[in-house]
């Protein structure tokens, strides 16, 4: 399944009503979505709820229903959004040849998570979905295993790695870490703190020795 593929995979599993199929209707999706995101920044996912979101768009409460059937369901859409623009990131990252290496490729997917981490809305709240742990039970895996898979897919392709369970699992090590480290990095800093981000790096690196 390549990155495309699993995008699209991934972003169905949230559920959204009445899917777009014109142009209006798919802006209109994206202004609530960003407006959820916003809101985010400001207060909260905890906290958000859909009236929330149908003021921030300047809609009524009747289209954010429209498309989302709770606050929930906005959740999990933005997650699925925020999947889908990090595999985009990885795709042009995970070029075969565009890395010495299969580990630099790794560490490129680090820094493309601390850009979003720095320009997406809400994306510090919601990320991929996960660490809100309200992703649909008929998802076969969560979305991290998912993007770790794609990630590995892309070595093995494109940088020799041999696709063994062990190189696999590293890269889903180094997933959850680039994840957490992050996450930490931003916890009180929009910038990222650059120790941080620092250490998050070298964790990657430590992780994936010797066995990709």
């Amino acid at each position: 399944m390549n990155v495309t593929e699993s995008a699209t995979a991934l972003l169905s599993g949230a559920p959204i009503r009445n899917e777009p199929v014109q142009a209006r209707s798919t802006a209109r999706l994206a202004t609530l979505l960003d407006s959820a995101a916003a809101m985010i920044d400001e207060i909260g996912y905890e906290r958000l709820t859909t009236a929330m979101v149908a003021e921030r768009a300047g809609a009524s409460i009747g289209t954010v229903y429209r498309y989302f059937p709770d606050r929930i369901a906005v959740l999990q859409a933005l997650g699925a959004r925020n999947t889908e623009r990090l595999l985009s990131g990885i795709a042009g990252e995970l070029v075969a040849g565009r890395h010495a290496s299969a580990v630099d490729a790794v560490v490129a997917v680090l820094e493309v998570t601390i850009g979003l981490f720095r320009s997406e809305p809400g994306y510090r709240s919601v990320r991929v979905g996960d660490v809100l742990d309200i992703l649909p039970q008929q998802a076969p895996t969560t979305a991290h295993a998912a993007v770790a898979d794609v990630i590995a897919d892309a070595l093995v392709a494109g940088y020799g790695v041999s696709d063994s369970a062990d190189a696999r699992r590293a890269v889903g090590t180094a997933v959850e870490v680039i994840d957490a480290l992050v996450a930490r990095a931003f916890a009180r800093d929009a910038k990222g703190d650059a120790a941080l981000l620092d250490e998050a790096r070298r964790a990657v690196r430590a992780v994936l020795a010797g066995r990709l």
